[in-house]
């Protein structure tokens, strides 16, 4: 059989069980031996007819994943709560690095733009903002209090409906990448433009540090894992509209899964970021230093967990995921 034939004829086979590496912990151990058998049959008979090919490369790569998959040791499984977070999305932040810096030059534009539109026009923020909502820090304003919102309800209230609201909207940047990516963009456009103008009419108003060390106490956590998110969403979205080799169904189950991955992993980082908005930002008696450190750990965990920390795992295991 001549090598083009063989490809032929077997290479959506091929394709469906490439598809199943990229998650193999949801697969079932039935399935993966099947996959397992298949490949490496088709394996035996490139070796002996095509040595020297690219497609027995490729069918041994592929034969090696899913046998590591296979007799990996079954303690892993019982401890997947833990390396969940430790491996499996780290591993996937990797391979989204530049979704992550595509959410996050969005967002830093559209802060920038927020930031201008308020400059320009003293009132832009009541059409971003609402006008109640501006008329009540007007008014905390000038009784001393800006930042008396986060002071409006008990710690343990706020810090509920706070976490339940940002995992809400994490989700929904998420799930907004069904309608392509570009819908996903637009609510980090939108939160982007939010947070600028916020931030420029305390900065109108002589309290742009205050407002800084304020907002992102808890803010680092919870914007950074907004913009994790927001690449999430993009993930999928484009698995939709970029399906490369893959059929276009099948590129957006692979697409949708990682992403759930992705926003699944922010969930902890909101809830530390909602205990910090619910028991300590609203405390104004709470000294610089004490805000700063906490500003400047966050900051330290964002860049170790999305930025250093995935590319460390993926070279680790690299010689097992990259196919």
């Amino acid at each position: 059989m001549k090598e083009i034939v063989f490809i032929r004829q077997n290479i959506k086979e091929w394709q469906r069980i490439e598809l199943m590496t990229a998650d193999l912990l949801t697969e079932t151990p039935d399935d993966i031996s099947a996959a397992y058998i298949r490949v490496t049959s088709d394996l035996a008979f490139a070796q002996t007819h095509y040595p020297a090919s690219r497609i027995t490369l490729y069918l041994n790569n592929l034969a090696v994943v899913l046998h590591n998959a296979i007799y990996r040791n079954k303690r892993e499984r019982r401890l997947r709560i833990a390396t969940y977070w430790t491996r499996e999305v780290p591993l996937t932040l990797f391979h989204a690095r530049r979704l992550l810096l595509a959410s996050l030059v969005i967002f830093l534009v559209s802060t920038l733009i927020g930031v201008i539109g308020q400059l320009a026009d003293p009132d832009y923020c009541r059409v971003i903002l609402g006008d109640s909502y501006v008329d009540m820090t007007l008014r905390n304003i000038a009784a001393g209090k800006p930042f008396d919102v986060y002071c409006s309800a008990p710690g343990s209230e706020m810090f509920a409906s706070i976490t339940a609201n940002n995992v809400y909207v994490s989700f929904l940047e998420f799930v907004m990448g069904v309608f392509t990516s570009l819908c996903t963009g637009f609510m980090l456009f939108s939160n982007g433009v939010m947070l600028g103008s916020f931030e420029a009419f305390f900065a109108q108003h002589g309290l742009f540090a205050d407002s800084l060390l304020t907002v992102f106490l808890h803010g680092t956590l919870e914007i950074s894992a907004l913009v994790v998110a927001g690449a999430a969403g993009i993930c999928m979205g484009n698995g939709w509209l970029f399906p490369g080799t893959y059929s276009r169904t099948a590129s957006f189950r692979l697409s949708a899964k990682r992403g759930l991955k992705i926003v699944v992993g922010t969930v902890p980082v909101f809830v530390v970021a909602g205990f910090i908005e619910g028991f300590l930002t609203g405390h104004a008696a709470l000294p610089v230093l004490p805000r700063l450190i906490i500003v400047l750990l966050s900051a330290a965990f964002v860049v170790f967990y999305y930025i250093v920390y995935p590319r460390q795992v993926y070279r680790k295991t690299h010689t097992t995921t990259n196919l």
